[in-house]
């Protein structure tokens, strides 16, 4: 069975400018998370928000929570507010890119080609778990006591990240195996 294409909407002439957009969109909300970040790392949490991420109990969280004080819950709702936009963005893009790299290879690996297309669609999932991760740690946020919140929070950001990795490794090493077979042969 082939794994079809996630953008197979998007006309191929328009994926490069596409991918460039999301790319730098996702750049520049990367920058601003880290600016609204910058008060959330306390001996709590030296990771800032990613700490919060990783709390995986109540109690860590409530720690996390009670460092930060009112003023940085209010930059932690900034960031996971923000981060909702940042994961359309970084997700769309690591996923175009898998798939114009999987596209690009996929006459010389036709099994390279459909990791590209899997890891596309895989990229795509993490960021759905990245905005349950966000509706968990909100909800922490706002005083839920819910004891599987920050589990849900660790399993999610867990899972997260390692699709994105992959993905990132993917479009990384893609491109280069890419310009590598562009590359002029010297004699």
């Amino acid at each position: 069975m082939e794994i079809k294409d996630p953008f197979r909407w998007l006309p191929s002439p328009h994926r490069g400018k596409a991918f460039t957009l999301l790319a730098v969109l996702a750049v520049a909300l990367m920058a601003i998370l880290n600016v609204l970040g910058v008060p959330l790392r306390t001996e709590a949490s030296p990771a800032g928000i990613i700490s919060y991420e990783f709390a995986g109990s109540l109690q860590a969280s409530g720690a996390i929570l009670q460092a930060w004080g009112e003023q940085g819950r209010v930059y932690a709702g900034l960031n996971l507010g923000l981060d909702f936009l940042f994961l359309l963005a970084y997700g769309s893009a690591i996923s175009l890119g898998c798939v114009m790299i999987a596209r690009g290879l996929r006459a010389s690996s036709s099994s390279f080609g459909g990791l590209g297309l899997w890891l596309a669609w895989a990229v795509l999932a993490a960021a759905l778990l990245d905005g349950i991760e966000n509706y968990a740690l909100i909800r922490l946020l706002l005083g839920a006591d819910g004891a599987s919140l920050p589990a849900v929070a660790w399993v999610c950001a867990s899972v997260k990240f390692l699709l994105v990795v992959l993905s990132l490794l993917y479009v990384i090493l893609g491109a280069l195996a890419l310009r590598l077979r562009r590359a002029p042969t010297r004699s």
